[in-house]
């Protein structure tokens, strides 16, 4: 298993006791550890890379703002699936070349993590609750990876028995890792999809730097579906680079040699997007990555994208690739528009609801319809 050891621990005043704080310290009782006062920053300057720099020291303090968000995917003119998350942690101690937390998170590199579980589930179930005829797809790994730190903090043992408990919600964990043992002894009532970013494996080995190999992303997933939990694979974001044909079709090909698509709740399409700043950051920081050396335009909402035609093509492909291996599942794309919808599937939902209810099929939330493995 691939897990994280930080070099330090900082931990805000007053949260020395917070039950995540207190684990984290039994799993790593050699550490240093050192109290801060609220909203610490690392001195600025005299580093190299202190976005990488800031993964090395794991931070505990509360989060003073809401946690669920809107994704961001929900931008104006960009076909949404509804999608919301919610922010345990803020960074990732993996190190993804196209990482948009390197841009984002620039500025408080800190791998940070949030002490107030109890607040976030209350403000989950404040809102889903109140709604019992509405169906919520929520994910964990939007500012960092869903599984990652979990053998550290166990935050899947306060999360997955909450979802499990509620009939109109679903726990999204999307993760490059293979750490998925805290999830195999819970019992989560088909409520809870484990997810895994899936590209080939010359691709993962280049430029996601520290994750799982993607044969161990494949033994971590049978795994949690022997244990009863729904699967999701995500090829996103799509490279595209000489032999991309061959070496996706390869991919596909193992993927379900391995896997049962009956245990599958979803499969998504996405492009490969940076913003100039993203760009600029990857040049300095991985100089030799080739994810800038393909076509690639500015579109509308400002980020760099494959050219349309280019990632039509690869779109078309793999979804074709996809139906054949799953016909069953739904293939649905991220942050993409209409007009690209139109190109690859013939027709783009006619609103948001509409990709939803499709993402969410009937054998997701209906948990008697979930076959043990």
């Amino acid at each position: 298993m691939h897990r994280y050891q930080p070099q330090n621990i900082l931990i805000e005043r007053g949260e020395e006791n917070a039950p995540v704080v207190q684990r984290a310290l039994q799993r790593l009782p050699q550490l240093p550890v050192r109290l801060v006062d609220r909203g610490f920053r690392p001195p600025a300057g005299g580093l190299a890379d202190p976005f990488g720099a800031g993964k090395k020291t794991l931070l505990f303090t509360r989060n003073r703002s809401r946690f669920l968000e809107h994704c961001p995917a929900g931008t104006p003119g960009l076909v949404c699936c509804n999608y919301l998350v919610v922010s345990l942690i803020s960074n990732c101690p993996m190190d993804c070349s196209y990482c948009f937390l390197q841009d984002y998170l620039a500025n408080n590199p800190l791998l940070t993590v949030y002490t107030n579980v109890d607040e976030l589930l209350g403000e989950l179930a404040a809102v889903v609750d109140r709604q019992p005829w509405k169906q919520f797809r929520i994910g964990t790994g939007e500012l960092s990876d869903s599984l990652a730190l979990d053998p550290l903090l166990g935050f899947s043992a306060e999360l997955v028995p909450f979802f499990a408990q509620r009939d109109n919600a679903v726990l999204e964990l999307k993760t490059k890792t293979d750490c998925v043992e805290g999830l195999l002894e819970l019992d989560s009532q088909g409520r809870t999809v484990v997810s895994w970013t899936i590209t080939p494996a010359e691709i993962a080995e280049a430029e996601e730097h520290g994750t799982a190999s993607f044969a161990e992303r494949l033994d971590a997933a049978r795994h949690v579906a022997r244990a009863g939990y729904r699967l999701g694979f995500h090829f996103d974001p799509l490279i595209e680079y000489p032999d991309w044909q061959a070496g996706y079709g390869r991919t596909i090909e193992r993927l379900f040699s391995a896997i049962d698509p009956r245990h599958v709740a979803w499969l998504s399409l996405g492009s490969l997007r940076l913003t100039p700043a993203l760009r600029a950051t990857m040049r300095r920081r991985f100089p030799h990555t080739r994810l800038l050396s393909g076509e690639q335009v500015r579109c509308a909402d400002g980020k760099w994208r494959t050219f349309q035609p280019r990632r039509v093509k690869m779109y078309r492909t793999l979804s074709r690739w996809l139906r054949r291996a799953a016909p069953s599942v739904p293939v649905y794309m991220c942050m993409e528009t209409a007009p690209v919808w139109e190109k690859v599937f013939g027709q783009a939902p006619s609103c948001d609801k509409d990709l939803a209810r499709t993402i969410l099929s009937p054998s997701l939330t209906d948990p008697a319809a979930i076959d043990a493995p």
